[in-house]
């Protein structure tokens, strides 16, 4: 069935992506997106489907909503500032957009006739905290942050709180209790809870995909703030070498771009995840320090990552997800390997500016006393 689709920020990395392959099903597809600077340097893409309608708009600003919903029925809400160090000092911004933005848009619903049948709401996984773990004495916990007395030790590992045994990560599943650690991973959680409550009472489906760490073509290299992966290539791509903290062998989930997109296509297709919260990531671990030697390697740059061995204030050490869920509801499965989408990244990448302003971005944070 061919729906009228609402992308919002449909301009960015994963909004875009997705545009790309609903207009390829047939759907009729709007964005809505206001080109943040920070993210489009030089205003609109020029990968943007040129089969999509475009609304150059905020979602702050009602009019623009008014004209954005007109007539949708599937709302994809992308839009997002996006940044967790940068969100602890930018604290207005981020829940103006992330928060009231969402709220906007649902009291919008709320107040208007619409043909809205289902909204598909981009969560994230940094609303979990540090991820889950085990104790070979204690079982299963959920610790909090580690200290800051015991990060300045470099005693990096995760410890159990009642026997102080180094803790092994495995997978993260949905019920583990969310443990707030930024303003970003705040705004996370409300656009979910919002969207979650808005939908129940409305009767109107909702889906919250906990997005792990995505990565591929099209991110943002010259904003510090936005992904790991696209951090390191500007300074790969600048003969800086990657600057990793503590020491490089904390792990996240890293999942590609079209994986993402698959898992989003799905939660529109089916209503098997209807009101449900699914994590989207592969389930494997990968270190930091291996993404910064394998784009290295395949960038052909003879640049060592530096181990600074100096740590940010809210990190956390391990997650990665549990997706037996996404898996029984949705029959997702990850099909892009690391190996693949980085090779992706890199050949994209050989085209593409990147301004490396890392620099500038760990000034501010230390400026805050956050690094």
């Amino acid at each position: 069935m061919k729906h009228k689709v609402l992308v919002t920020g449909g301009a960015g990395f994963i909004g875009s992506f997705l545009v790309d392959k609903l207009v390829e099903q047939g759907h009729d597809v709007r964005i809505l997106d206001n080109f943040e600077p920070q993210v489009h340097q030089k205003g609109a893409p020029g990968y943007l489907n040129k089969e999509a309608e475009l609304i150059k708009g905020d979602m702050r600003d009602i009019e623009d909503l008014k004209k954005a919903i007109s007539d949708v029925e599937v709302i994809f809400h992308q839009a997002a500032m996006v940044g967790v160090g940068q969100s602890m000092y930018q604290i207005q911004k981020y829940v103006d957009v992330n928060s009231f933005g969402t709220a906007k848009l649902l009291d919008l619903l709320a107040n208007s006739e619409n043909n809205v049948k289902k909204i598909i709401v981009a969560s994230s996984m940094s609303t979990y905290g540090e991820g889950s773990y085990k104790c070979e004495k204690c079982g299963e916990v959920n610790p909090p942050l580690r200290s800051e007395e015991q990060m300045k030790k470099g005693d990096w590992e995760v410890r159990c709180s009642k026997c102080n045994s180094i803790l092994k990560p495995i997978p993260t599943k949905e019920t583990k209790k969310q443990d707030l650690n930024s303003i970003y991973a705040l705004t996370k959680k409300e656009q979910e809870d919002m969207c979650l409550i808005f939908g129940k009472s409305y009767g109107i489906p909702i889906i919250s995909l906990r997005y792990f760490n995505v990565f591929g073509p099209r991110q943002s290299l010259s904003n510090p703030y936005t992904g790991v992966t696209a951090i390191f290539m500007s300074r790969i791509k600048n003969d800086n070498q990657p600057i990793i903290y503590e020491d490089g062998l904390q792990t996240r989930d890293f999942i590609s771009i079209h994986d993402i997109v698959d898992a989003n296509i799905l939660s529109m297709e089916k209503n098997s995840a209807n009101y449900e919260i699914l994590n989207v990531g592969t389930g494997k671990q990968i270190t930091i320090k291996n993404i910064a030697e394998v784009l290295t390697k395949l960038y052909g740059k003879d640049i060592k990552p530096q181990i600074t061995n100096k740590f940010r204030k809210g990190d956390i050490r391990h997650c990665f997800a549990d997706i037996s869920k996404i898996k029984s509801k949705l029959g997702f499965e990850p099909r892009i390997s690391f190996e693949e989408g980085m090779k992706e990244l890199i050949e994209w990448s050989k085209g593409v500016e990147a301004e490396d302003k890392f620099e500038e971005a760990a000034s501010e944070l230390k400026e805050k006393g956050l690094l």
